[in-house]
């Protein structure tokens, strides 16, 4: 558990590795639009935005392939502590038999057939699954939704299983 708990403060502190120069950048530069607009007694919005947004495009771009790298190698570490330590650590991995002696869906399996009075049968033998009633197999009944050509001969016989 420790592992896991040292990967995410590794992954928090990578997130503020990479967002705290655009953040710096961008709060330097407001400071001193700030105070030149103070100065100058010139206040629009608008003349603070651009130098902030060209900043950070510049920070990222200047640092890109160390974010890239920083995240590359954060990647490779959480992959080698999922596949080789996670799994060599026996309080994480569950037993080969775990589910022989439990029923994770049989609760969901019997809502499923519930109008049916022979489930029992329907479980014994999964590829014969039977029909309410011999009309509803020999429908064919095109979908309302998608526009569907008629069928030929051939699919039509087989349709009706002749």
């Amino acid at each position: 558990m420790e592992v896991l708990t040292e990967y995410l403060a590794k992954g928090f502190l990578l997130m503020l590795a990479i967002s705290m120069p655009c953040v710096l950048v961008a709060a330097g530069i407001g400071l001193v639009v700030g105070i030149l607009q103070a100065v100058t007694q010139v206040q629009e919005q608008t003349i603070a935005a651009a130098p902030k947004i060209l900043g950070v495009f510049l920070v990222i771009v200047i640092g890109g392939m160390g974010f890239i790298n920083l995240l590359k190698g954060f990647v490779i570490d959480g992959v080698a502590i999922a596949f080789n330590h996670i799994p060599k650590t026996e309080s994480y991995v569950l037993p080969a038999n775990y589910y022989k002696y439990t029923t994770p869906f049989e609760k969901e399996m019997t809502d499923k057939f519930r109008n049916q009075s022979d489930i029992d049968e329907i479980m014994k033998n999964p590829g014969k699954v039977p029909f309410i009633d011999q009309q509803q197999k020999m429908k064919y009944i095109p979908s309302p939704r998608t526009p569907m050509p008629k069928p030929d001969f051939v699919e039509t016989n087989k349709i009706l299983g002749r």
